[in-house]
């Protein structure tokens, strides 16, 4: 799925939401509900969604409502570092197939981490002059 497309009611976050699905819950408000993610990339890996929404991504979200969203993230971190005492906190969030989204419903994912390299890849120091070009490119479309 791409960056466009039409929130589908029936996407498995929409039915754990409903009470259609079981989850082992992390924490609700009015605003966000956290739980564990069924098929962890790590032990105590968390996700957060807005209850109130029908964003497929970030992008889709209403201003508005990103900041109790990012509240909740930053609450539910909190809760995880105090819980499991990681070394770190992977907190991420993907927008569109080609990002590694799957459940297209906003969602950030919290995860504890521990020892050892990242599991990112360090690329080659990019080119100056294509970084400035670039942020030219992309500046001029903030709005």
């Amino acid at each position: 799925m791409s960056l466009d497309g039409v929130y589908e009611q029936d996407n498995i976050f929409a039915k754990i939401l409903r009470g259609e699905l079981p989850c082992a819950r992390v924490f609700e408000d009015e605003h966000v509900f956290a739980f564990m993610d069924a098929f962890p990339q790590a032990r105590g890996h968390v996700l957060l969604i807005p209850k109130h929404s029908h964003a497929r991504n970030l992008l889709e979200e209403e201003p508005e409502k990103l900041a109790a969203v990012i509240l909740g993230v930053q609450r539910v971190a909190r809760a995880v570092r105090a819980a499991l005492e990681p070394e770190g906190i992977f907190v991420f969030q993907t927008n569109g197939a080609p990002a590694g989204q799957s459940v297209f419903h906003l969602h950030f994912h919290i995860l504890p981490r521990a020892g050892g390299p990242p599991q990112f890849y360090a690329p080659p120091a990019a080119d100056m002059d294509e970084l400035k070009a670039l942020a030219l490119q992309i500046a001029a479309k903030i709005s």
